[in-house]
């Protein structure tokens, strides 16, 4: 009976590998390759007519998207620079027929600012307990899941819609602390911070989403290795997972401070949409907290043609601003997302006890 003899040392490998012939491994990546180049030159002329016309629409889709892009920056940017002057930056907005004499949107922008910090504080630390606990946790499972739902609902519900039920529920004397409350006993409801506490449940399921992906995205060995150091569920997300989701947070927070900067009916209703920042008590800062303001989408609304402002040419110059600030978010969340893709887990300490 014949006896396979094997190989002993490397040199008594066959060049072409276990199972190859002389030659087979190198006949093996020269076909490889030729596939590989007649694909990558592979001509339409080939295709199906349904292909090649389903090719030819998406090229039109993504140019067309390009398109209106670059039409509205270009001629918000036309407009902005024409009417935008630098004394409308800091000078406060005044109630005046005569275009002229009627002030800059110093307030709006400072009304924008203070209203999207407090919308993403309410909205980070929550959005982001909740995605944790989904993920990580997620029992009782129907429970998980009406958590998931319910965060789907806040997000397609409109605008309007939010405002009008902030509307009706801060106006009980239950929240008479966040705004004005007259002597009689009604309360205003129309505050920064019942505005702010409404604009977190645009931004929240926006962090929610990014942070479960993130956590999803995570090997299951990372989590194992951390067991196998010892550490607890709780001290592996504090030290291991939080750190490796962070650029998604950061995303997730920059994409919904875009859409608190962005929104006009909840500053309509729930903030009063007054021209000046209205302060309203007399404890410093939450003064400002407690009383109503507007923001650069109010202001653009107030002074467009279809206002009652008449001031066009400042309501071309505020929104010139606000696409400058819009446009900077979007261009801080591709950074975040780029750096968090280069990073990865590097940032993460298993053995980080401290």
């Amino acid at each position: 009976m014949a006896v396979t003899q094997h190989p002993r040392t490397l040199d008594d490998l066959p060049h072409g590998g276990f199972g190859v012939g002389t030659g087979g491994g190198q006949g093996g990546r020269s076909s490889g390759a030729a596939g590989r180049k007649r694909r990558r030159h592979e001509s339409m002329s080939t295709w199906r007519w349904g292909d090649r016309i389903a090719y030819v629409l998406c090229w039109a889709a993504g140019l067309s998207l390009c398109l209106i892009a670059v039409a509205i920056v270009g001629y918000m940017a036309v407009k902005g620079v024409q009417y935008l002057k630098p004394e409308l930056l800091w000078s406060h907005p005044s109630g005046e027929v005569d275009q002229s004499k009627s002030g800059g949107f110093l307030d709006p922008i400072l009304g924008t600012i203070l209203l999207t910090i407090i919308g993403i504080a309410i909205a980070t630390p929550i959005a982001v307990a909740a995605a944790i606990w989904v993920v990580e946790y997620g029992r009782p499972a129907p429970l998980a899941r009406a958590v998931e739902s319910g965060i789907e609902v806040v997000a397609g519900t409109p605008d309007i819609v939010l405002a009008i039920f902030g509307l009706a529920l801060f106006q009980h004397g239950l929240f008479g602390w966040m705004s004005f409350t007259a002597e009689g006993g009604a309360v205003f409801g129309r505050s920064f911070l019942t505005a702010g506490a409404m604009m977190s449940l645009i931004a929240l399921p926006m962090v929610f989403g990014a942070t479960r992906e993130g956590l999803q995205s995570i090997p299951r060995h990372v989590r194992e290795a951390s067991y196998g150091l010892g550490k607890t569920k709780i001290a592996t997300i504090r030290r291991v997972l939080l750190p490796a989701v962070r650029p998604n947070i950061s995303t997730g927070a920059a994409l919904g401070m875009g859409r608190i900067a962005g929104d006009t009916a909840i500053v309509v209703i729930l903030l009063g949409a007054t021209l000046r920042l209205e302060s309203e008590g007399s404890i410093p800062g939450l003064d400002v907290l407690k009383g109503t303001g507007s923001t650069l989408t109010s202001y653009v609304y107030n002074n467009s043609p279809a206002g009652e402002g008449a001031a066009p040419e400042k309501a071309y110059a505020a929104a010139f601003v606000l696409l400058l600030l819009v446009v900077a978010l979007n261009f801080a969340v591709d950074l975040i997302a780029r750096r968090g893709a280069k990073t990865g887990l590097e940032g993460t300490r298993l053995g980080a006890g401290r």
